[in-house]
């Protein structure tokens, strides 16, 4: 395996109105990266227990690759209550597998062939997997090719200044949603200008190859040194949110890999979130005209 794209942080069971559903950001990035024809493989921990077994199993039967150790501590999980708009709330349970991710010579061999890593803040959240995440960013070898996606996830107070600061310097690219983009500006102290503006402030500060900024129904942004590519939502059925926007960042990521132009990945990137807005849970079959 070589030119491996990476999904890192949490795997846990979505506990939702109709049952449980795998999830889980890095999870939810690597499943959606292998289903447009590119090795992916899954970082996260698991516990001794049936959750943990049966998050394995169910990596292996949908061709998965991962590396995802079994500790002492239980499997995640998040209940999730959908509202009548069909956004997700989120109770995300601590002190879980995930957040005691430990750093392996496995891990450590991954990050000599990783080509594209994705990680967030919500599994910074502990020092463990805190740590791991940036002994691996340390490992990947450090040449303009390898993307490193930082997809901030501000969840119920799980980040600070400092954890956010950090992995946008670690980063070369930067996803944030809208409501996510205000929080950050008021942390970093420009709260008074308009969401471009901050864009362009952070995609010149932090010196990111690109700034991808999602608005729910108000569109996307891709934002790289000098231009800006834009793309309206397109309008769906909603069944859920759930795992959209990782949806959205994998079909982003495979495209550009695949040597696709930013506007032609920003496109599939939009049509892909869309299509798995309509489907229940996040880690649904997507259809072959969205991964050719």
């Amino acid at each position: 395996m070589n030119d491996i794209v990476v999904g890192m942080g949490e795997a846990l069971w979505d506990v939702l109105p109709e049952g449980k559903k795998i999830g889980g950001a890095p999870a939810n990035f690597a499943y959606h990266v292998s289903q447009f024809g590119l090795e992916s493989c899954a970082v996260s921990a698991v516990g001794e227990d049936a959750l943990g077994a049966e998050i394995l199993d169910n990596f292996t039967q949908k061709g998965v690759r991962y590396l995802i150790e079994t500790v002492p501590y239980p499997t995640g999980t998040v209940q999730v209550e959908i509202d009548q708009a069909g956004i997700p709330q989120y109770e995300i349970k601590e002190n879980v597998a995930w957040d005691n991710i430990p750093y392996t010579v496995k891990l450590e061999s991954l990050a000599g062939r990783t080509r594209a890593v994705c990680f967030g803040s919500l599994a910074q959240r502990n020092i463990v997997s805190r740590n791991t995440i940036n002994r691996f960013l340390d490992a990947i070898p450090q040449d303009d090719s390898r993307l490193v996606v930082f997809d901030v996830n501000l969840r119920q107070g799980f980040y600070n200044k400092e954890i956010l600061c950090n992995s946008m310097k670690r980063c070369n690219i930067l996803k944030i949603n809208d409501e996510e983009l205000v929080t950050v500006s008021r942390m970093f102290g420009y709260p008074g200008i308009d969401l471009q503006d901050k864009c362009w402030i952070l995609l010149g500060k932090y010196n990111l190859k690109m700034l991808i900024l999602t608005c729910g129904i108000n569109g996307s942004y891709v934002f790289t040194p000098g231009n800006v590519s834009f793309q309206p939502t397109p309008k769906v059925e909603v069944a859920d949110t759930v795992g959209a926007g990782d949806s959205f960042t994998a079909a982003f990521i495979a495209n550009i890999l695949k040597g696709r132009s930013v506007a032609d990945a920003h496109k599939c990137a939009v049509n892909t979130s869309a299509f798995v807005c309509t489907q229940q849970g996040a880690m649904p079959v997507l259809p072959p005209e969205l991964t050719v």
